[in-house]
């Protein structure tokens, strides 16, 4: 089993004694760890990686995590290879829970059925002893907020009749298959 790797931004929060009103992170990347975050995301460049946290308390021992994450990155249009820049702007919620307790367990409706919500909020996520990388899950929102599939304004990809192929789906393989059936 290999070890789970570590954020470029990894920043981790002691959650034993969380002010009611939550402690507020923010998260600036440096030079070398917006290289990281630039080579981690196969970027161009990672120009800026901004956090603004809130780690409150969530019911008995649970942690809430709320706040949004910015950055400004350099990507490659997938159709011209030209360097694009582009904003990424996240808004962050997490709740987390201590392994083993109550609030992250599932309970099945009658029936054994499970009734999930697309819209609702999402499942707890466990963590064990007494700090969660806030970093990280920050990480994960910034790369939820990268377009997979950038494109240069105005440039469209090319479709198959752009290329000269028949408009006529599988035309030429169509056409030999039925000479090849008249021969036999």
């Amino acid at each position: 089993m290999t070890a789970p790797v570590k954020s470029p931004v990894s920043f981790r929060v002691s959650v034993v004694r969380l002010p009611k009103k939550g402690m507020p992170v923010s998260l600036d990347a440096g030079p070398e760890q917006l290289a990281a975050l630039a080579r981690e995301h196969h970027l161009l460049e990672a120009k800026r990686f901004h956090a603004d946290l809130v780690v409150s308390p969530w019911k008995r021992d649970g942690v809430a995590v709320s706040g949004m994450v910015e950055g400004d990155i350099v990507q490659e249009c997938v159709v011209t290879l030209e360097p694009i820049e582009a904003h990424v702007e996240e808004n962050i919620s997490a709740v987390f829970v201590p392994e083993g307790s109550k609030l992250g367990r599932f309970e099945a409706a009658s029936g054994g059925e499970m009734v999930l919500d697309p819209d609702g909020p999402d499942m707890p996520e466990s963590f064990s002893g007494t700090a969660i990388d806030v970093g990280a899950l920050a990480e994960e929102f910034f790369a939820l907020g990268i377009d997979p599939y950038p494109r240069k304004q105005g440039i469209e990809m090319p479709t198959m009749a752009d290329a000269g192929e028949s408009d006529r789906p599988l035309g030429t393989l169509a056409e030999k298959l039925a000479a090849l059936k008249r021969k036999s």
